[in-house]
């Protein structure tokens, strides 16, 4: 299926978080989505002052919660509407990710569709291409696998086929 598929799809899960959630419309507002296919999702942040530390540079928690959200998004990218819930959210911080004005970037990846689980990797780099944090999110998706607003058949057809079986008279 086409990027421009997997960008429309995404950006109504992402709608979805925005008119549900409480915490991304609020903290994550100035997020973008800059590339979708299946399976790999790219987004930036604009850095304000509610993403950081009391030391000026971009919060830690700000960063688990762009794990939290882009490994959810790569799940969308495989089809899901709705991206199941967390089971483990690892992060590894590297170095400074910015401070208010600057840009952070995001990569996150759908590595693994299993039967019930989903796992994903985030990467950031911050405006100086350094590799800022690393994250892993393991999502429990088996009861998402049933929600009909998902489109497995356009974006994941290899799943389609597989997981139709193994959700029948869930």
């Amino acid at each position: 299926m086409s990027k421009r598929a997997a960008m429309s799809f995404v950006n109504s899960v992402w709608s979805s978080f925005h008119a549900s959630s409480g915490l991304e419309p609020t903290l994550l507002s100035t997020l973008k989505l800059i590339n979708v296919e299946p399976g790999k999702v790219e987004f930036e942040l604009l850095i304000e002052k509610m993403h950081t530390n009391r030391l000026g540079t971009l919060h830690g928690g700000t960063i688990a919660s762009m794990v939290d959200l882009g490994g959810s998004l790569a799940v969308a990218s495989k089809g899901l509407f709705s991206t199941g819930v967390s089971t483990d959210l690892n992060v590894t911080y590297l170095t400074s990710g910015g401070k208010v004005g600057h840009v952070v970037r995001g990569e996150a990846t759908c590595d693994k569709f299993g039967k019930t689980l989903a796992y994903t990797t985030v990467l950031f780099h911050n405006k100086d291409n350094q590799l800022v944090a690393r994250g892993s999110h393991t999502k429990y998706v088996k009861i998402a696998l049933t929600d009909p607003k998902n489109i497995l058949e356009e974006l994941s057809p290899e799943l389609n086929n597989d997981t139709s079986r193994r959700v029948k008279g869930f």
